[in-house]
C-alpha cells in the first residue's frame, strides 16, 4: 500500500483509510473487528472515526463507534496505527452529545476530546479534526450560503488554540478540518501563522465522481499551503456502485436512512451515474473500479476513506483502489463531468 506525508507533517498514511461510521449501527462490533483486522492485513492503518458516529447520529448508538474502535485498539500495537477521529460541531440537534454544548470552544473541545480518548482506549489521537465548521457554512449536500443563518460563534483564535494545547499536552499529534470552505482554510492558515499556532494538516471533504467541488479552489490552497484532501464518500454513499441503477429499491443506505438521499436524489445524478456505469462497462471496469480509481489517483487527493457494511464489499473497494485508470478512460471521465458537473455537491 502507498503512503504518503499528510500535507507538510511527518504523518505517514496509506493512500487508503478505514472509515467507521457504520461500526454500531449496520455492523457489529465483532464486524467492525473484522473489518479492521482486514483492512490491516493490507497495508491501511489508517483508521477514521468521530465522536458521533455511527451514522445517523442517535443518542442509542452515539459513541459506540469509538468504543468499537477502542476495544479493537487494545489488542494493537499502538504506534502501527494512525489513528483520526472527529470534534461534533454545533448547528445542528444533537442535545444527547455533551449536553448540547458543541461549539468549539476550548473547554467543549477539551471534554469531547477526553471522551473520545476514553472510549477509543487511547491516551493520544494522531489526527483531531473539527467535524464541521463552528460557524454558519453550507454543508452535507447545502451548496447555498444564507446570511440569514449567521449565529453567534467562538473565535478561530480560541479555538485553534485549543489544538495547540491538546498537541502540546500530548493528546493530539496533529489537527485537521473537514466539511470546509476556501474562505475557512485560507483564514485559520492566516490565522495559525500570524499567532504562531499549529497549522490544519488535512481537510476531510467529500470528493467524487459526483462531487469535485474541491477542485474550485480548495485544490490551489491544498497545493500551495501543503493541506491534505481526505476524501469522503468516494462511491457517494454507494451511488457510485450502480446498485440503486439495476433496482432502485435495493438495501442499502440511501433506502436505509432516507434522510442522506437527498444529497443524491438531484436532476442529474442519475444521469450520470449511468454514463459513468457505462463508461466503466465499455472498458470492462466495475462502477466500483472507476470511481475508487478515479479518486484515489488523483493528484489533490492525499489519502481516500473507503468504508463498508459488508466483508465482501469491503474486500472489492480495497481491490478497487489498487486500479489505475489510462488516459483514455480519465478523457472519457473528464466528458461526462462537463455534461454533468457536480451533480452532488
Amino acid at each position: 500500500m502507498k503512503h504518503i506525508l499528510l500535507g507538510n507533517s511527518d504523518l505517514s498514511v496509506p493512500a487508503v483509510c478505514l472509515g467507521t461510521m457504520t461500526f454500531g449501527q449496520q455492523n457489529s462490533e465483532a464486524e467492525a473487528h473484522a473489518q479492521l483486522d482486514h483492512a490491516l492485513a493490507q497495508g491501511v492503518n489508517f483508521i477514521d472515526t468521530a465522536e458521533m458516529y455511527p451514522v445517523p447520529a442517535r443518542a442509542e448508538t452515539t459513541g459506540l463507534t469509538e468504543r468499537h474502535v477502542g476495544t479493537w485498539l487494545k489488542r494493537q500495537s499502538r504506534d502501527r496505527i494512525v489513528l483520526a477521529t472527529k470534534a461534533t460541531g454545533p448547528g445542528r440537534t444533537l442535545d444527547w452529545i455533551r449536553e448540547g454544548r458543541l461549539n468549539f470552544s476550548r473547554a467543549n473541545l477539551q471534554q469531547a476530546l477526553d471522551g473520545s480518548l476514553q472510549r477509543l482506549q487511547t491516551d493520544y489521537v494522531d489526527l483531531y479534526q473539527l467535524h464541521w465548521p463552528d460557524r454558519n457554512v453550507p454543508m452535507f449536500g447545502q451548496y447555498h450560503f444564507h446570511p440569514e443563518q449567521e449565529r453567534e460563534t467562538v473565535p478561530l483564535r480560541e479555538t485553534l488554540a485549543a489544538m495547540a494545547g491538546f498537541i502540546e499536552a500530548g493528546k493530539v499529534r496533529h489537527w485537521g478540518l473537514s466539511n470546509e470552505t476556501p474562505w475557512g482554510l485560507m483564514t485559520v492558515l492566516r490565522l495559525a501563522d500570524e499567532l504562531g499556532l499549529p497549522r490544519p494538516v488535512s481537510v476531510q471533504n467529500a470528493y467524487s465522481l459526483l462531487n469535485r467541488t474541491w477542485e474550485n479552489g480548495l485544490a490551489e490552497i491544498g497545493f500551495r499551503e501543503k493541506i491534505g484532501l481526505l476524501a469522503y464518500s468516494p462511491l457517494g454513499f454507494g451511488v457510485l456502485s450502480g446498485k440503486y441503477l439495476r433496482d432502485a429499491r435495493t438495501p442499502g443506505r440511501v433506502n436505509l436512512f432516507s434522510g442522506f438521499a437527498s444529497r443524491y436524489n438531484t436532476l442529474n445524478t442519475v444521469p450520470a451515474v449511468a454514463a459513468y456505469a457505462a463508461l466503466a462497462d465499455r472498458h470492462g471496469l466495475t462502477p466500483v473500479q472507476l470511481a475508487l480509481g478515479f479518486t484515489c489517483g488523483r493528484w489533490c487527493v492525499g489519502s481516500t476513506i473507503i468504508g463498508a457494511t459488508t466483508m465482501a464489499q469491503l474486500q472489492e473497494n480495497l481491490a478497487a483502489v489498487r486500479v489505475g485508470l489510462p488516459a483514455d478512460v480519465l478523457a472519457d471521465i473528464e466528458r461526462i463531468h462537463r455534461q454533468f458537473p457536480n451533480p452532488a455537491p
